[in-house]
């Protein structure tokens, strides 16, 4: 009898998610991963916002699951540009998820604490109403929308401050702090700082379940972020200071950059409910990430 690999298409391949999902099924024998991603060289170029170049590819691969990666995580820059985070954010989801719905396969698609005002002090659950203050909010949200709309096959997960390998704050930081003796950072926006690794294990963790709908997937544990570039520093040994200033303070310095919530830590509640990943705390994963560093 022949044996079939359980094809997954990975969207947004080269980014901080995209190479820790490649790096999770590494040497499985199972799951044969189909890497996509738009304008990079060597890599299949797939542009999610056009639904016909979606649904042709999707038809061809015939996947078992599709994994949604590719984002406009450029928080500021969506402000700006908002019809391209509307094409990227919410068509592309949408694309996506009618294109796994006409084949039947599973789609997870990756979402974010900025979906939330940030008004509170009690971590948010996936039962508590919405609200972004921002542009890239309200386009992650209408893709969620769109992916609920569209498939019964789902698992949307919103994460928050993830980093792992590529471009991302922690390394900023250290980067900054090559040759800087302060660096300022705001102390007022509370959240979990997430490893890429610990996502993608999570993500993992629901392939091949049954167990569909909407999880909050981030590490344990919360911090503002000029806690989490002290802490940063500290495993990096570096001796550069960190300036604690307000959120307006930093809007005062940087007019252009959008609202952000102050408050967007999310309880893992519904993988705590049903028994799934159990995520480990943000200081032990950026431990890891700085010591691999």
């Amino acid at each position: 009898m022949a044996f079939y690999m359980k094809k997954i298409i990975v969207t947004g391949c080269n980014g901080q998610l995209g190479r820790a999902i490649n790096r999770v099924y590494a040497g499985e024998s199972d799951y044969e991963l189909i890497n996509t991603d738009f304008g990079i060289e060597g890599i299949k170029s797939l542009d999610i916002s056009d639904i016909d170049s979606v649904m042709s590819f999707v038809k061809e691969v015939r996947p078992y699951a599709i994994i949604n990666c590719a984002a406009m995580t450029a928080v500021d820059l969506c402000e700006t540009k908002q019809d391209m985070a509307y094409r990227i954010n919410a068509i592309g989801p949408r694309n996506l998820a009618i294109a796994s719905s006409e084949t039947g396969a599973e789609l997870i698609h990756v979402s974010t604490d900025y979906v939330f005002c940030g008004d509170g002090s009690v971590p948010y659950t996936e039962f508590d109403p919405v609200g972004p203050v921002s542009m890239y909010g309200r386009t992650k949200l209408a893709g969620e929308e769109f992916v609920r709309q569209m498939t019964d096959r789902s698992f949307i997960i919103r994460t928050a401050w993830l980093y792992g390998d590529g471009k991302n704050f922690v390394k900023t930081m250290l980067r900054l702090s090559e040759d800087h003796d302060e660096v300022t950072v705001v102390d007022d926006q509370i959240g979990s700082p997430t490893s890429s690794a610990e996502l993608a294990s999570a993500i993992k963790s629901l392939v091949s379940t049954n167990n569909y709908g909407l999880f909050h997937g981030t590490c344990e544990g919360k911090c503002s972020w000029a806690d989490f570039t002290e802490e940063i520093f500290r495993l990096a040994g570096k001796p550069t200071r960190v300036k604690h200033v307000s959120s307006d303070e930093y809007k005062q310095m940087n007019p252009n950059s959008a609202d952000r919530p102050k408050f967007s830590v999310l309880e893992n509640y519904m993988f705590k409910l049903t028994g799934g990943y159990q995520f480990a705390d943000w200081h032990d994963a950026i431990s890891r990430y700085i010591s691999e560093l």
